[in-house]
């Protein structure tokens, strides 16, 4: 209970619980709005502490099962707390723009991205040293352009799990393309937008630096965890699998000794065997009688 009370003053100080003008509210956020002053919307923030806790355990459980999750945040305001807490955790993000098509399209994407690194291969490698310096550097050019919409999924090999969106009206492309593939969606939904719209929402002002970095950097923290017990098994699964290694070893190596121990005891009984001697009431031959 106390960290609930000490993460929601935390919410507060950031200023998460301010929301847009009354005029310019959805119907659909009332569940999530505590009041109204000066005629602005006030989220309550027991709904926003309790909303965050069940998207960060749901987040944690992705990021635990080995599977991506895409940070979408094209605002002004997001992009550098985006990029920051994406790169922290490895995972994929968009902060420039959103390409149309970048999930629905994929494989179109992937091409664009693969083109984007075999040309920043062949710029390390020398291999544009026979081409003109004008050609060199429209290319360097061409690179540095995709690298900005692209660098952020280039190592992305498949569509992603999840979205986590700052601002899902904001950002309508990437949760529109995500539900058509029905991919997971987590955002931040201020006053003006329909919670209805994804799987998990987080009632929060989307607008302000502070409460976008607050949310962005729970979310991150409890994937970091996620991704940490994901290897604690996996190292404790080595480890077994070492430790069944050394068993099976140690008893091969027994089973050839007692094996060897038998063929010699073997060899022994063949050159001394025993001799067969008929007991009197047995099933041996009978002697011959004279008549």
């Amino acid at each position: 209970m106390e960290s609930n009370t000490s993460l929601q003053q935390q919410l507060l100080e950031a200023g998460v619980h301010f929301g847009h003008l009354r005029k310019k509210w959805n119907p659909k956020m009332l569940p999530y709005i505590y009041a109204e002053k000066k005629g602005i919307h006030i989220i309550d923030l027991n709904k926003t502490v309790d909303c965050l806790q069940e998207t960060a355990q749901a987040l944690k459980g992705i990021a635990k099962s080995g599977r991506k999750i895409m940070f979408v945040g094209t605002k002004k305001q997001a992009k550098e707390i985006v990029t920051e807490c994406a790169r922290r955790v490895g995972m994929p993000y968009v902060t420039e723009r959103w390409l149309g098509g970048m999930l629905t399209n994929f494989n179109t994407v992937r091409k664009s991205v693969k083109k984007m690194q075999s040309i920043e291969k062949m710029l390390t490698d020398g291999s544009f040293d026979s081409i003109t310096k004008k050609e060199r550097l429209q290319l360097s050019r061409d690179r540095e352009k995709m690298d900005k919409v692209l660098g952020g999924i280039a190592q992305l090999g498949r569509v992603p799990t999840a979205l986590f969106i700052v601002d899902i009206g904001h950002e309508h492309i990437a949760l529109s393309e995500a539900k058509r593939l029905g991919i997971t969606t987590f955002g931040m939904v201020d006053t003006n937008c329909d919670p209805n719209k994804v799987d998990y929402p987080v009632p929060a002002n989307d607008d302000a630096t502070k409460s976008i970095a607050i949310i962005a950097n729970y979310v991150t923290a409890a994937i970091a965890e996620g991704l940490a017990e994901r290897q604690a098994e996996r190292s404790e699964e080595s480890e077994e699998e070492d430790d069944n290694a050394d068993k099976s070893l140690k008893f091969a190596v027994e089973d050839d000794e007692e094996r060897a121990a038998r063929r010699g005891g073997g060899a022994g009984a063949k050159a001394a065997p025993k001799r067969r001697v008929a007991s009197p009431g047995g099933g041996g031959r009978r002697p011959a009688t004279k008549r």
